[in-house]
């Protein structure tokens, strides 16, 4: 047993449960607006790069690669690819979807970079990569100028993309 000037020490502290929250507030830039307004329309308006044609969802304001801002719009399809995939089986606070339940990586059509989101009517033992998926939208009154206006992805029933049409995706 370890002491402290003679006296035995306490059990460690394996664990503090504290009650948290952080408010902020975000200013978008230009991308990010031109991106949440048509999101709340219902579109998804991705930025492509002048110099390699990497296309952004969501616009970032610049090319990462080429570091010159991003301004020519482009509006994607709702369609994509899941490209990776993880199931969720433990439970945790706050969790508002029944598990297991499947985030994945999906590069919309005609983007560069994949984002990651919800994936639900589906069994999980399904879903694989290259698996085709299309938006489900919030009801138009209920959106608000967020990515969760995409409430998850779901098949669409087409044929699995190819690996080749979705490894440089990974």
């Amino acid at each position: 047993m370890s002491t402290q000037q003679g006296r035995p020490l306490p059990d460690p502290i394996k664990m503090v449960t504290i009650p948290s929250r952080l408010d902020y507030t975000i200013t978008p830039g230009e991308a990010p607006t031109r991106f949440l307004r048509g999101i709340l329309e219902g579109r998804i308006l991705a930025e492509r790069c002048p110099k390699c044609g990497k296309v952004y969802m969501p616009p970032r304001g610049s090319c990462a690669t080429c570091a010159i801002p991003t301004k020519e719009q482009v509006e994607l399809s709702a369609k994509g690819t899941v490209t990776t995939f993880c199931v969720v089986n433990l439970p945790f606070y706050g969790q508002a979807v029944e598990i297991p339940y499947v985030c994945a990586s999906v590069v919309l059509d005609g983007a560069d970079l994949p984002f990651f989101c919800l994936l639900a009517e589906c069994p999980v033992e399904e879903v694989r990569p290259g698996m085709r998926v299309e938006a489900v939208w919030c009801e138009p009154s209920e959106r608000k100028p967020s990515l969760e206006n995409i409430r998850y992805m779901k098949p669409t029933g087409e044929p699995d993309a190819t690996y080749e049409s979705f490894k440089e995706h990974l």
